[in-house]
């Protein structure tokens, strides 16, 4: 049957973030960070479907760019996560947990808490929902770029996790080398460095405004408000 799909491009690859009827929903369980939500859902043509969900505030994750010696270098961290029972690389990263505040700022709050940098330029290199069947958390990935070091009497205090987080510098081909190898399997620091690497063969021409508009974080706030 896929054979005879019809052909398309780049004009046809819009998402629509329009939900469908729910008629009824309930919270099955509520958590330090996210709720588990049951909905009836009216598909029309599918049926009445019942479907359990994630409710998750969203995130916002940073790839902080700089060149050592004229080469790119991007900063990962290493940094335990309990439910995956490992230590992993990832990019600075954090949720979008702080009422009415704009994403990117988030994004600068967080390289400042966990990694002590401040950058002065600003773009979107990726948007990615974690498992849109389920998990819909929503991530926006940022480039970050013109970086200095946090002043020392405005350090943050990092607690639990964060207090053991390594910083490291890695070329930006060796990361995406990892990325594509297995050493790293985070998800949205593999969205943002792939995406990095696309975005820079192309000359950074596929960044996005640090305002960009993002329409499945807009659709995952209005449910949750």
């Amino acid at each position: 049957m896929s054979f005879d799909a019809p052909l398309g491009g780049l004009a046809d690859l819009v998402e629509e973030w329009n939900s469908e009827p729910v008629l009824a929903t309930e919270t099955m369980f509520s958590g330090l960070i996210f709720d588990v939500r049951r909905d009836r859902v009216d598909l029309g043509e599918g049926g009445v479907v019942t479907r359990d969900y994630i409710e998750h505030p969203g995130a916002v994750a940073v790839l902080a760019l700089r060149d050592v010696a004229d080469v790119p270098h991007v900063l990962l961290i290493r940094q335990y996560r309990h439910a995956s029972g490992g230590y992993v690389w990832e990019l600075p990263a954090g949720l979008l947990d702080v009422s009415d505040e704009p994403p990117r700022d988030a994004a600068a709050r967080e390289l400042a808490e966990e990694v002590d940098l401040v950058a002065d330029e600003w773009h979107v290199l990726a948007d990615d929902i974690t498992s849109p069947g389920a998990f819909p958390e929503t991530v926006r990935v940022f480039l970050a770029r013109g970086l200095t070091a946090v002043a020392a009497a405005d350090t943050h205090q990092r607690t639990a996790e964060e207090l053991t987080i390594r910083p490291l510098w890695v070329p930006l081909d060796d990361a995406v080398e990892a990325a594509l190898t297995g050493g790293i399997s985070n998800s949205a620091t593999l969205v943002g460095l792939l995406s990095a690497e696309v975005s820079r063969s192309r000359g950074w021409s596929s960044l996005r405004p640090a305002d960009a508009p993002w329409p499945a974080r807009q659709v995952q706030a209005a449910r949750q408000s």
